[in-house]
């Protein structure tokens, strides 16, 4: 037994002799890595080392960091590229939408209210049934009776009589209730429209059920006070639940940051806790969204970067200039082309007033954070150019700021370069301009989308920085579906929805990493694979770059690797 161990001891000393001084974490070899760095475009082969990039190269140049505890992932030739950040979504949200009803794939308002009779059969009375993700302009019929498009409440009602129902709308910015949800609301025939909401009604004035914009706080104030009811035990489990399921859809999408488009401050107290004890795997990067006389006393407190070993960044406040195309809230210009004279609020909704935006943005420039406001109808984009134009002029000592417009869908052809003069990035969602193109024409007519609807190449020859998302839960949080809208611009019929604004793929590929990480300050620590920077890497089991345009869907992330660690693996 001594000799044994004292042979044991030597083979010990002979690998420590002949491992590197440093070896690797981690090596990736025998790849194509696209580096999105103009001096070295491509490699073999990448080390990490301690969360970081220490080597790019060669097969050859990464023999040496190699040792016994390195691990070495053979790519097979399979492409890697900078880890993909989702530019814009709403993680908790991705997170709750896996505990609801999924309604995407109902393909008419009859099977919607089939998968809620079966959810109420199965309910206690009284308890909520939650869904998520309908889209009534995507059905394959539209609901008789109908409003404006959308169903009216009672065939919903009728199968749900002891259960209120809260059916949110894929866009976020309308959702439907039944009866007792309006009921336990308060909404009847002569409740209101509250300011920035709308209260659909049919003929005779009764409620619809369906509730635009901010008449929907009238049911979540509801739905809060039934959730007030459970323990904190409960509220903070639910609450690790929907990140736990949010990060790991995230990380099987071959996504290494996820920048949050809007978390309320307790929200943030998770993260930071969750940060802070490496209970993230997922890099966050958040907006913050309260009201301004809960932020102004926070700002402060609530500013922080790279929390958690670089998994934590909160330096951007999110606020609302009108809703969404889908539900006609996007605040336009000009009326809807497909609504008719006389109809409420023919030019959309504007949903927080300009003036609350306006002591936002002195909230934000006096205490370093970016603004980023929701606009996707032409007015509302115009009216925060306005804005932040103003701001800007009043502040002049304050330069490269990178304040946001998020989604800057249908633009006035007037308003285009003014992204580009301003600074101005335009956070979009490549695969929104496929998703709503069906209705786009219909709602604003043929020549005002021609013109300004979802217009990357316009912007980016303004000199704009043109970001990628999905707006999850709102679309799927894959990026290969975002970029491949953003290549394609392919509605489902096969027709291309305005071909001259396609992005080339390595301008897609580079509003997915590059552009989002410059969006939030974080281009010297992500974005491109270069010695020093996080070792956030994808690698695809497609070459998305190269591979015949159709053939795009099917890429899927074979590895998700977040500071050197693989944190997905995909199966066989």
């Amino acid at each position: 037994m001594i000799f044994r161990k004292k042979w044991n001891l030597s083979v010990l000393l002979m690998f420590a002799a002949l491992a590197p001084a440093q070896q690797a974490d981690l090596v990736l070899r025998n790849g194509k890595l696209v580096t999105l760095e103009a001096g070295q475009p491509e490699a073999q082969a990448l080390a990490a080392q301690n969360g970081r990039i220490v080597a790019i190269g060669s097969n050859q140049t990464m023999a040496s960091w190699i040792g016994p505890r390195t691990r070495v992932i053979d790519l097979h030739g399979r492409l890697a590229i900078p880890g993909f950040i989702e530019g814009h979504g709403h993680f908790t949200a991705l997170g709750e939408s896996k505990m609801e009803l999924n309604l995407r794939g109902a393909r008419n308002w009859d099977a919607i209210v089939a998968q809620v009779a079966a959810a109420a059969h199965e309910a206690k009375p009284g308890t909520w049934i939650l869904g998520d993700g309908f889209h009534q302009a995507k059905w394959d019929r539209p609901p008789s009776p109908s409003v404006e498009g959308f169903p009216v409440h009672e065939s919903l009602s009728r199968v749900s009589p002891r259960n209120p129902v809260w059916l949110t709308h894929a866009s976020g910015h309308a959702g439907f209730a039944n009866a007792e949800a309006l009921r336990l609301a308060g909404i009847g025939p002569q409740t209101p429209d509250p300011p920035g909401g709308q209260i659909l009604r049919d003929a005779r004035g009764q409620p619809t059920g369906l509730l635009k914009e901010r008449a929907q706080e009238l049911v979540e104030r509801a739905l809060d006070a039934y959730r007030a009811k459970r323990s904190a035990a409960e509220i903070a489990e639910e609450s690790r639940r929907e990140i736990e399921l949010a990060e790991r859809e995230c990380l099987s999408k071959g996504i290494t940051t996820f920048e949050d488009a809007g978390s309320p401050l307790a929200t943030v107290d998770l993260f930071r806790s969750m940060a802070e004890r490496g209970k993230l795997g997922l890099r966050l990067w958040v907006m913050l969204r309260a009201p301004n006389n809960e932020l102004s006393p926070n700002l402060a407190k609530y500013r922080m970067i790279g929390v958690g070993d670089n998994h934590l960044t909160v330096r951007a406040i999110k606020r609302f200039a009108d809703g969404a195309l889908g539900s006609h809230g996007a605040w336009l210009l000009a009326p809807y082309s497909d609504l008719p004279p006389g109809a409420p609020n023919r030019t959309g909704i504007n949903t927080e007033p300009v003036s609350d935006i306006r002591a936002t943005a002195e909230l934000a420039i006096r205490n370093g954070y970016q603004l980023c406001v929701h606009a996707i109808g032409d007015r509302a984009n115009r009216e925060v150019l306005n804005l932040y134009e103003s701001i800007f002029k009043e502040h002049p000592d304050q330069k490269n700021l990178r304040w946001r417009i998020e989604h800057a869908q249908h633009l006035d052809p007037a308003d285009i370069p003014r992204f580009g003069q301003l600074g101005v990035i335009a956070s979009m969602q490549g695969v929104h301009c496929t998703s709503d193109g069906p209705f786009v024409i219909a709602r604003l007519g043929y020549e005002r989308a021609k013109a300004g609807a979802y217009v990357w190449q316009k912007l980016m020859r303004s000199g704009a920085v043109v970001t990628n998302g999905t707006d999850t839960p709102v679309e799927d949080v894959d990026p290969i579906a975002g970029f491949y809208a953003s290549v394609s611009r392919k509605l489902k019929d096969g027709t291309v929805f305005f071909p001259d604004q396609r992005m080339t793929r390595m301008e897609a590929l580079r509003s997915y990493t590059y552009n989002n990480a410059y969006a939030a300050f974080e281009e010297k620590e992500k974005g491109s694979l270069r010695l020093g920077k996080l070792a956030d890497v994808t690698v695809l089991s497609r070459d998305i770059l190269t591979i015949p345009e159709d053939q795009i869907p099917s890429a899927k992330a074979d590895y998700t690797i977040v500071g050197g660690k693989v944190l997905y693996e995909r199966g066989n």
